[in-house]
Formats: C-alpha cells, structure tokens, sequence
C-alpha cells in the first residue's frame, strides 16, 4: 500500500521564502519513495511524502518549525493510494 502524509504551513506575513528554505533543509529519518515541495499565495508551503507502508504505519514527519516561523499551527493529513 502506498500513503501519502501531507504537512502543509503557513509562515509569518514575509517569511514564506525563509519557511521554505527550513523546509528543504529538513532530513527524515527514513526516506520515503518520493517527497515533494510545493508553495502557494500567502506564504504557504506543502510537503507531501509518499510512503510504502501500511496506513496506521508509523512514519517520519517533518516537525513543527521554531523560532515564530509560523502563522499557525501545522496542519497535517494521511491518505492512502486507491485503484480507480
């Protein structure tokens, strides 16, 4: 099975490039099949990690950045690959 966990932050007005860059500097533990970065209007950055594991798997995740970075907390979601 495949599962995708997806990390997604909204930085502090004006911080969106520097929540990237900690992004992108951040190592897991393990690594998964494929990991993407994306970012979006309002200083928001997606993480999404593809994983083969079973769905309740326990996976590495990025953390919650330090420091003031960001406008809220991290907002996290798990889905699981399914055959159309």
């Amino acid at each position: 099975m495949t599962v995708a966990l997806m990390w997604e932050a909204r930085a502090v007005q004006g911080r969106g490039a520097e929540l990237l860059a900690w992004v992108r500097e951040q190592d897991l533990p393990a690594r998964p099949l494929r990991r993407e970065v994306l970012r979006a209007p309002g200083d928001r950055v997606l993480v999404i990690t593809w994983w083969d594991a079973a769905y309740e798997a326990e996976l590495p995740e990025l953390p919650e950045p330090a420091g003031g970075l960001v406008a809220r907390a991290v907002h996290r979601w798990r889905f699981e690959s399914v055959d159309g």
